[in-house]
């Protein structure tokens, strides 16, 4: 077992583990770590702790000491001088024409680095424009392109139910989503209605997924053959997940047919494996075969690799 304290560097942001060395340190402190991009200034989210071996990537780096009032202080002039090289970066991209969309500037905390996030449809040559920033800045000039999920991760925003994005907020890392989540959920297919902010698919489709997979194992589809539990036999015509209830075409003897609602426990039917609850037309299929494609190619979040 290792002892370690977990920091982020930004909002949401992916949780590292440092060594405490002989430090007191509390969640809630903000502390100075050594990091593959130079000396940072981190908030722990996760005091001391003992966690497996092999869950640390060794070596572990040591924190350096808990932030100090100057420490703030260094870090709020950074945050402002990094307005100042967004305004700076975006009147270079400007002049050298480039097809870039400039999302967020950052500085290590010991200003040997400036770290630019950026955007574009595909590679850009961007040697000139590096120059061009390290002739103005006089330090190290990073320029690193990211996906559209780690934009709006960055930038944040409300999504569709009215509440501050996922990302944004709380979720550390992006996570696999896939349309068979919404198949599972009966939601709609259209691509404009499950797709975030972001264009992808919404990460929040994962949130229940557990949950309807386990009720819809309990029910049958729509369309299969069931016999109830008054002796009846009937055909379903819809089916509420969440309330575990079941609408059924009877046949009577009288060659009429009745439509009731039963539990899914009155019910005995043949399990088998889901089928897809509509059919899309081509059009949808087509848009939603590029967001599975996309999903695929952007794969994991490149920010924040320390």
């Amino acid at each position: 077992m290792t002892k370690v304290i977990g920091v982020r560097f930004r909002t949401a942001g992916k949780i590292y583990f440092f060594a405490p060395s002989d430090l007191k340190i509390k969640k809630g402190q903000n502390v100075i770590v050594e990091t593959a991009r130079g000396v940072e200034y981190g908030y722990v989210v996760m005091g001391e702790k003992e966690v497996e071996d092999d869950k640390v990537v060794q070596p572990l780096k040591p924190v350096l000491r808990i932030a100090t009032k100057e420490d703030d202080a260094i870090e709020e002039k950074n945050r402002k001088k990094e307005r100042e090289a967004f305004k700076i970066c975006q009147k270079k991209i400007e002049k050298h024409n480039l097809e870039m969309k400039l999302i967020d500037a950052e500085y290590t905390f010991d200003n040997n680095k400036v770290l630019f996030y950026f955007t574009a449809d595909g590679r850009i040559d961007f040697r000139e424009l590096v120059k061009d920033l390290a002739s103005v800045f006089k330090t190290r000039i990073e320029l690193r392109q990211i996906g559209v999920r780690d934009e709006t991760k960055i930038l944040g925003g409300v999504g569709i139910c009215g509440r501050a994005l996922c990302c944004h907020s709380y979720l550390s890392e992006f996570i696999p989503v896939s349309i068979k989540m919404a198949k599972e959920q009966n939601l709609s297919l259209n691509p404009t209605k499950i797709s975030g902010t972001c264009g992808r698919l919404m990460c929040c489709l994962k949130n229940e997924e557990e949950t309807y997979r386990y009720l819809n194992s309990k029910l049958p589809n729509v369309g299969d053959h069931v016999t109830t539990d008054d002796g009846l036999k009937g055909e379903v015509a819809s089916v509420n997940v969440l309330r575990q209830m079941v609408k059924v075409i009877v046949f009577l003897d009288n060659d009429e047919k009745d439509i009731r609602e039963y539990k899914a426990e009155q019910l005995r039917f043949r399990p088998r494996k889901k089928k897809d609850k509509e059919k899309l037309d081509k059009k949808e299929e087509q848009e939603l075969k590029k967001l599975e494609a996309l999903e695929k190619k952007e794969g994991k979040s490149k920010l924040g690799a320390n």
